[in-house]
């Protein structure tokens, strides 16, 4: 598939772009140069049948240490596209720096357009011919924030994207019975096997989440750097592993409300928003810090989507601490409502133990869908109660009917009964822990209601 790279300075509209092509507001926008820090990708398709890969990179600007690694970044996307889309702000008259990195891009013998964006109407089309004197193969008058002069561009677009591969319909035969060959295409159709896992990697600001990304996939795929607050969009990655994909999400590091300004704001309702669709989260912690409160509230957000998790104790390499099991059990003793969480130590810095973070994953994920048959639960359900009886309510005697579990993702096992106010949150947590005793749940949430027969079953 086709991979088109769009670059530029900072604060030309390359994220709006990008927006646009995707059909979504996707990348963070704003008027503050350099919102755009990591690379971020999107499947796009254009006319219909026409897809291909839209690639967002940062600002190149090499005013400083932080930003000079965003245009490294943004430079070997342009290297690693096959079309390459070079944006300059129309509002001004063109600069020697977008010369001499356009001209840098042209080295490369790939198709190159220069999109001359913020032409917002026909009198300002007069500072288009400005960009003329670059000698562009191409160059395009945009107004992104308008969706004005779009046509010419899209067809250049469709230059470099083939058409997509029409599946072709089997031609039966007059001599094949088409009710046999339905019935072989049924036999030979194997269930969709669930097999994509999406893993959000959060924790406070500056605990080294974008380095444990980069360990993961082995690559610098996200900017590096000590200044807290660095990732700023959710950055996503898809690997394969051991039959899985699993698709990381590098979210905005969080901090303390009163000490988010500008563009973080955006940054922390993204990641909930992603959160919203993981299935499991790296809970990453400083070891050199240990739990903070800011910390305990970041592992709040995991309780509240009920998500599996793994707690990921980072910068062990450099840790000052007694022993291994004093400092583990004073996490433990903090994040005591993630005590079905399991924990590893590591250093994404020097790769110690990161390579086991990926078998811990598949391992979660495994008990994160696993579905007890009902007749196994009622049997443990019973075995619960016959040790510790279920306390009556205001006199009234409190009765578990039978157990079912009605979903995955985290497993959500209704309890039927006659008085379901009356089953009290401590006896729901007793068969939780009960639960887990006879069944292997490590790092997955539980999620336990009580429910009237044929009451519908939603969340509490």
């Amino acid at each position: 598939m086709k991979k088109v790279a769009i670059l530029g300075r900072p604060n030309v509209g390359k994220s709006s772009l990008f927006n646009r092509l995707a059909r979504q507001r996707d990348a963070i926008t704003s008027d503050i140069s350099g919102t755009t820090r990591d690379i971020k990708k999107r499947m796009v398709t254009i006319s219909g049948n026409r897809d291909f890969e839209i690639i967002d990179t940062g600002g190149i600007d090499y005013s400083s240490e932080l930003f000079s690694k965003v245009a490294e970044l943004s430079l070997r996307a342009a290297k690693e596209a096959d079309v390459i889309i070079y944006m300059v702000d129309g509002k001004k008259l063109p600069e020697e720096e977008d010369r001499t990195l356009f001209y840098q891009l042209q080295k490369l013998n790939k198709p190159l357009a220069l999109v001359v964006n913020k032409i917002d109407n026909e009198k300002e089309e007069e500072r288009y011919w400005e960009f003329l004197e670059f000698g562009a193969d191409v160059t395009f008058p945009l107004s992104v924030s308008h969706n004005r002069y779009f046509n010419d561009f899209y067809a250049w677009l469709e230059t470099y994207i083939p058409e997509r591969e029409e599946i072709k319909e089997p031609d039966l035969s007059e001599e094949a019975d088409p009710v046999e060959e339905i019935v072989k295409d049924i036999n030979k159709t194997k269930e969709e096997a669930d097999n994509h896992i999406k893993v959000a990697i959060i924790g406070r600001v500056n605990t080294g989440k974008s380095s444990l990304l980069n360990a993961l996939l082995k690559e610098e795929r996200t900017i590096v750097s000590d200044v807290a607050g660095t990732t700023i969009d959710p950055v996503d990655e898809t690997i394969e592993y051991d039959g899985y994909q699993i698709t990381f999400i590098d979210t905005a590091g969080i901090r303390r409300r009163s000490k988010i300004v500008g563009i973080e704001k955006y940054a922390l309702g993204r990641t909930e928003a992603m959160l919203e669709e993981a299935d499991l989260v790296l809970l990453v912690i400083d070891a050199t810090v240990g739990v903070t409160e800011l910390d305990e509230r970041v592992a709040g957000l995991i309780e509240k989507f009920k998500l599996a998790c793994l707690i990921v104790i980072n910068k062990w390499d450099i840790k000052e601490e007694k022993t291994y099991e004093a400092a583990v059990q004073n996490i433990r003793d903090e994040l005591k409502f993630l005590h079905y969480a399991p924990l590893i130590t590591i250093s994404a810095k020097t790769g110690m133990r990161v390579h086991k973070i990926l078998d811990q994953i598949v391992a979660i994920y495994k008990r994160y869908k696993q579905r007890i048959p009902t007749s196994v639960l009622n049997d443990v359900i019973r075995e619960a109660i016959s040790r510790h009886h279920i306390p009556s309510h205001n006199g009234a005697v409190v009765k578990i009917k039978f157990a079912t579990q009605y979903e995955t993702k985290p497993p959500k096992i209704a309890l039927i009964s006659n008085r379901p106010d009356g089953l009290h949150f401590s006896y729901k947590r007793y068969l939780a822990n009960f639960l887990r005793s006879k069944f292997d749940f490590e790092g997955v949430p539980l999620d336990i209601v009580a429910r009237k027969r044929g009451e519908r079953m939603e969340d509490e």
